[in-house]
């Protein structure tokens, strides 16, 4: 009789498993075949990197402070077509973009819950595989900078995205609404969105990016199913163009949303992106942003308000490598409970990038004990005439500005969550819409309610 012996599996093991497990099922998922050329180089490349990865671990110093160990015991199956009505897009619906709306379930494409009618003509908004795009080539899975492990996971399984075309010289004055939803049953799913947005030379836009669960109703705490969204956002300015970006991450309780947001700039063009993060149980967003051409602006607002366990973590980017480049970035946390919120925020400044202004600053209000953070802003600078700063801090509430409100007849709980709008408004008053910077701000007020 052949005694056997029973080796436990190591970490790194089960990280390298579960990679290829997840890269198992995109390697045989739908695909339209009228997207198949465009991407299959792309997608093979992608495996090739993914064949010597694996998930990162605390080890990885960009993943230090963000543990991804509960992922490895999940077993995610990759959600397919659900069935869905208006009511699962309820809460995301905007009289503003009623007519300028993309919808995702699951990653693909819902065109009963989508409308572009109000756009102007010759602004091209669809699907990939249902598109004429005919220089998508040029720019899918394109940008430039290194292959994340979840970027080439989703480039891997690309079998559509959202595309939004700006012909040149095109100023839209309606905001465009990319809606992914995730519609999560009692059996664990992960979706894969991907998004691609061109901005033609001397055009202008802006884009409205949500990510939630299908349900009716706003709060994030409501919607308890676990599942895993895996997404990648390309976005592409030519010279002069402008985009101006609101991205909404409000997932469900119990979700995992790992996120990748690849930006490049051309001459004198203007990106502007407002990011809010107040759901999922864990949350990852890289945003990469190559300025990639003389006189380019780029503008960052963040806010998490996060609380009980949830974990949010910004990792932020910007190459500079031209002259006259500005930077203008403010990230705010507001952390409650046991959340923790990490922000990681690099600004590089090449030898070539010479009168560059950049400035950075992460503000964080920690509302309990248990609430911590870790932030890391950099500046990484060569060139020599320059003006950059960058700084950080970590604050509570204020007893004196407590105490005031109280002496003007406000009870605490009313005082406490008007201190915590005012901190966060500064950064939801920079949203396209008013209505959605309200809503985000009641969310995020409910959910460090404790």
């Amino acid at each position: 009789m052949v005694s056997e012996t029973f080796i436990k599996p190591s970490a790194a093991d089960k990280r390298v498993a579960k990679l290829q497990e997840l890269l198992a099922q995109v390697s045989g998922s739908r695909g339209d075949s009228r997207i198949a050329p465009t991407v299959a180089e792309s997608q093979s490349r992608a495996r090739a990197i993914l064949s010597e990865l694996a998930i990162p671990s605390t080890k990885d110093e960009e993943w230090r402070f963000t543990d991804l160990s509960s992922l490895l015991d999940i077993n995610f199956q990759l959600a397919g077509p659900a069935a869905v009505d208006v009511f699962a897009l309820a809460d995301s619906e905007l009289d503003e973009t009623a007519n300028s709306r993309l919808v995702f379930v699951n990653g693909i494409y819902v065109p009963e819950l989508s409308s572009v009618a109000g756009l102007p003509a010759g602004v091209q908004v669809g699907n990939l595989s249902a598109g004429n795009f005919p220089e998508i080539a040029s720019y899918l899975a394109q940008q430039q900078g290194g292959q994340e492990v979840f970027t080439a996971l989703n480039t891997a399984g690309l079998a559509d995205a959202a595309v939004v075309w700006v012909p040149a010289n095109t100023i839209i004055e309606t905001p465009i609404h990319l809606v992914f939803l995730t519609a999560a049953g009692a059996t664990p799913v992960w979706s894969q969105p991907r998004a691609l947005v061109v901005a033609q030379r001397g055009s202008a836009c802006t884009i409205i990016e949500e990510y939630a669960a299908a349900r009716g109703t706003w709060c994030a705490q409501e919607a308890s199913n676990c599942y895993l969204t895996n997404a990648v956002t390309e976005i592409w300015l030519a010279e002069n163009a402008q985009v101006k970006h609101d991205r909404i991450q409000r997932e469900a309780t119990n979700a995992f949303h790992i996120s990748k947001t690849a930006v490049s700039q051309a001459k004198d063009s203007r990106y502007t992106c407002t990011a809010v993060t107040s759901g999922a149980k864990l949350s990852r967003h890289n945003l990469e942003i190559f300025q990639a051409g003389e006189g380019t602006e780029t503008v960052l607002n963040g806010l998490a308000g996060i609380s009980n366990s949830q974990v949010a973590d910004a990792h932020t980017a910007v190459i500079l490598n031209h002259p006259h480049g500005i930077v203008r970035q403010l990230h705010k946390c507001i952390a409650d409970g046991n959340a923790h919120a990490v922000f990681n925020g690099k600004i590089f400044v090449a030898k070539a990038a010479q009168l560059t202004d950049a400035s950075q600053l992460n503000r964080n209000l920690l509302l309990s004990r248990k609430a911590k953070v870790d932030t890391k802003p950099q500046l990484e600078i060569i060139a020599d005439n320059v003006k950059c700063s960058h700084g950080a801090t970590v604050s509570q509430l204020e007893p004196q500005e407590m105490f005031y409100l109280q002496s003007r007849g406000l009870d605490p709980a009313t005082s406490r969550n008007l201190l915590i709008d005012g901190f966060a408004g500064e950064i939801l008053a920079q949203l396209s819409i008013p209505a959605l910077g309200a809503k985000l701000s009641r969310c995020i007020a409910c959910r460090t309610d404790n």
